[in-house]
């Protein structure tokens, strides 16, 4: 069992043919943003991208906090990965930090590899009652649980995760071309240059320092 990053894609998954294009530009900025942080493989199927170390047991909250702020990532999830055995899989639910914090939780299935012999609801009521039995202080609750533990069947591995964290949405920057950002200083124009990136446009930013008609606090801000 070891510790990835799910991130799931937004509306790029809607586009036609050039879809592609558009995954390869958002794959290209996670490498980018990820370059700091040590060594990953960095790989997309089913609107899904997996984030894996490569070095051993690194420190995957800064790595979660960049690709949370990545144009194009609808939600963010930090998850085990985990053998696809009923074992394993509760193993990583009871491994959770947010199901020891909470009072009450309930699992939720996603079965994407139907080759596997469980059925989504089975896979719920066994891991939530592995669950129960290790951590007798919690109660289940289907409508407001304090924490949801996700479990997802996929091709190669199993994914469990809490409640999926929402991300900067939009697409990826770069994709609708360049555009000018003239910087002054201020609060606006750094919000409308946030609300171009989240549209795919790649910025270049531009403050034109006259002094006494912009202030020197302006320079030192831009």
């Amino acid at each position: 069992m070891r510790e990835v990053v799910l991130l799931k894609m937004g509306e790029m998954v809607l586009k036609g043919l050039n879809r592609a294009r558009f995954e390869q530009r958002l794959l290209d900025n996670i490498k980018y943003k990820l370059a700091l942080h040590g060594l990953f493989e960095i790989r997309s199927m089913q609107s899904t991208v997996y984030v894996k170390p490569l070095d051993e047991c690194p420190d995957m909250a800064p790595v979660f906090e960049a690709c949370s702020r990545i144009f194009g990532i609808a939600a963010v999830c930090r998850a085990f990965e985990a053998e696809k055995t009923l074992p394993a899989v509760s193993g990583a639910a009871i491994a959770l930090a947010e199901l020891k914090a909470a009072k009450t939780f309930k699992v939720e299935a996603r079965r994407a590899d139907k080759r596997f012999p469980m059925t989504s609801p089975q896979i719920c009521a066994e891991v939530g009652g592995d669950v129960l039995e290790a951590l007798p202080a919690l109660t289940v609750d289907v409508h407001n649980p304090d924490c949801v533990v996700w479990v997802e069947i996929r091709e190669t591995h199993a994914y469990v995760h809490p409640a999926p964290t929402p991300g900067a949405g939009g697409l990826p920057a770069g994709t609708s071309g360049k555009a000018a950002l003239l910087l002054s200083g201020g609060i606006d124009s750094p919000v409308a240059g946030w609300r171009m990136a989240r549209r795919g446009l790649e910025l270049l930013p531009v403050h034109f320092f006259s002094y006494p008609y912009t202030s020197m606090e302006a320079r030192i801000r831009c």
